[in-house]
């Protein structure tokens, strides 16, 4: 247990955060909670406790200090999985009310184990499909910053997420180094349910060569009632920027200045 306190302190100092006694406390036994369950059913493919500390843990937090500003705020964790970002987020900030929302039974009670564990007041799991709690009134454009990690790419993803976040607030999706051109593709359906141009932060996680890159979408406006689709119409027929109009348009555009 030394040897995790210290790859959680090396880890988030490199962030920029200090951890108190209560917040190591926390992630050692989620620590313990995941590698436990992941023996019953496939949570996670990392197993070793420097790289869950450094690509789970400290990538969930990358968001804090910059666009999860003040740690207060309501947040919906969309295909929360295993718990990233929402838990290590909670951990981090205590006075965010969090959602955790999946689609597999499994994986919420894993979540709800957790939440039990560490005894974390004002969050909850939830289970269901996205496209089908995105219409639920209590859910629908509620959160200050709905959040998806590993998940789908960003023009399914911002179908699936962009619904629940109200105007104002921001969808941060957690991607690779190489999510500029994933915006690019979702530039036109952000914008059909209401976000704003896509801003993207890269950052190196501390103690690695692993780069990240956190895509970030304002809401601007309200979703459209169609959206989101049925379940498995966006993954099936994503809402992406078609090059071919692209082309059409800019040589229309060359032919009328001709």
């Amino acid at each position: 247990m030394d040897q995790n306190r210290e790859y959680l302190e090396n880890a988030f100092a490199g962030l920029g955060i200090r951890l108190d006694p209560g917040q190591i406390q926390a992630f050692e036994l989620y620590m313990q909670l995941l590698l436990e369950w992941n023996e019953k059913f496939n949570l996670t493919a990392i197993t070793n406790p420097k790289d869950i500390v450094i690509k789970h843990f400290a990538d969930s937090c990358g968001t804090v200090g910059h666009e999860i500003t003040g740690g207060e705020g309501l947040l919906a964790d969309i295909g929360s999985g295993a718990g990233f970002p929402g838990i290590p987020l909670k951990i981090l900030c205590p006075d965010l009310t969090v959602v955790l929302m999946d689609s597999l039974k499994k994986r919420v009670g894993f979540l709800e184990t957790v939440i039990e564990a560490l005894s974390l007041k004002n969050i909850c799991a939830v289970h269901g499909r996205a496209e089908d709690l995105a219409r639920a009134m209590e859910f629908r454009e509620q959160f200050d910053y709905v959040t998806a990690r590993a998940v789908a790419s960003l023009p399914v993803l911002s179908e699936y997420c962009l619904p629940f976040v109200k105007t104002g607030g921001l969808f941060l999706a957690y991607k690779s180094a190489g999510a500029r051109e994933e915006a690019e593709q979702a530039s036109a359906g952000i914008r059909v349910l209401g976000g704003g141009r896509p801003k993207i932060r890269e950052y190196l996680l501390p103690d690695s060569d692993y780069r990240r890159s956190v895509v970030i979408i304002e809401k601007r406006r309200e979703t459209p009632k169609s959206f989101p689709r049925k379940a498995g119409t966006a993954a099936k027929k994503p809402l992406i920027r078609d090059p071919q109009k692209d082309l059409k348009k800019n040589t229309a555009k060359t032919n009328s200045i001709r």
